[in-house]
């Protein structure tokens, strides 16, 4: 090996560029292969609609107000459902944090929803906020309503179905997060006097920040492609209609592909257009590492 090629590669190594990035192949070849193909591929059979013009998907998607309407549907479900798992996951997660008797059995708990899947957890809901339910014939035995309160096959039921299952991810993504922050930092502000309120606004908050931003948006991305819950405990035709419903029934119903995938590509911008609107605003809060010295 000359000199000259050792120079070359030593030059490249201080810029991290060495054979260690030939691990990144397997996962570069994972994410063409599963994401960038199949957008791309969207993308081009969204142009080919049989009539109007390459723009003719869109152009139809957005002036039917039928279909233009299934974004704000969908973004009035996933964006609550999202907020709320976040905000329920922190108080559980900052309190679990620590070690106390039946931490696990408590984990395990909060996490079981996890594998549930779509459909039992819709069945469960129908089973207990059903009009036939445990829930209403409850109220209805006590004598505080006259007829059954209406908590499925509408808003309510897609809700309360994506806040069941998206509750794990959120808060196993919190506690990984306020895992990593060094509890001294509090520790060392309560020798200060800081009261805690105090600790957790100005210390441990500012420092999750970021955790909680990415964490609102996988829950986010993950209620936005809601589509069983919106068919079994929803109104398909009707209040949650969301915009996967749509591009399944302009694929498989249809059979209009290019509309289908206009709808598609449609989704993944608006999930974007969130995500990249959180990601900016959490530099509001916080513009440092969560890393704290731990984890």
């Amino acid at each position: 090996m000359t000199a000259s090629t050792l120079a070359v590669r030593h030059r490249l190594a201080e810029r991290g560029v060495d054979r260690q990035l030939l691990l990144l192949v397997p996962a570069t070849v994972f994410v063409v292969a599963l994401f960038v193909y199949p957008f791309c591929y969207g993308i081009a059979v969204s142009l080919q609609p049989a009539q109007g013009g390459a723009l003719a998907a869109y152009r139809t998607f957005f002036t039917d107000a039928y279909q233009r309407d299934t974004i704000g549907t969908t973004l009035a479900i996933a964006l609550p459902a999202a907020l709320i798992n976040v905000l329920a996951a922190v108080p559980i997660a900052y309190r679990m944090r620590g070690r106390f008797r039946g931490k696990r059995l408590l984990t395990t708990a909060l996490v079981v929803p996890i594998t549930l899947g779509t459909v039992l957890t819709a069945e469960g809901l129908l089973n207990f906020l059903g009009p036939t339910g445990w829930f209403n014939r409850l109220l209805l035995g006590a004598g505080l309503v006259d007829q059954p309160v209406t908590l499925t096959h509408n808003y309510w039921g897609v809700f309360f179905s994506l806040v069941i299952t998206g509750f794990p991810f959120a808060f196993l993504l919190v506690l990984s997060y306020l895992s990593g922050i060094d509890p001294s930092l509090e520790r060392a502000a309560a020798t200060l006097g800081a009261g805690w309120a105090q600790r957790f606004f100005r210390i441990t908050l500012p420092l999750l920040a970021p955790g909680l931003a990415t964490t609102f948006c996988l829950t986010f991305v993950l209620a936005f492609s809601v589509f069983p819950s919106a068919i079994l405990v929803g109104d398909p035709a009707g209040s949650t209609r969301v915009i996967s419903i749509a591009a399944y029934e302009a694929a498989y119903v249809h059979y209009d592909y290019a509309a289908a995938s206009a709808a598609a590509i449609v989704m993944g911008a608006v999930e974007l257009v969130v995500i990249t609107v959180v990601l900016g605003l959490r530099s509001l809060l916080y513009t440092g590492s969560t890393a704290g010295g731990k984890g």
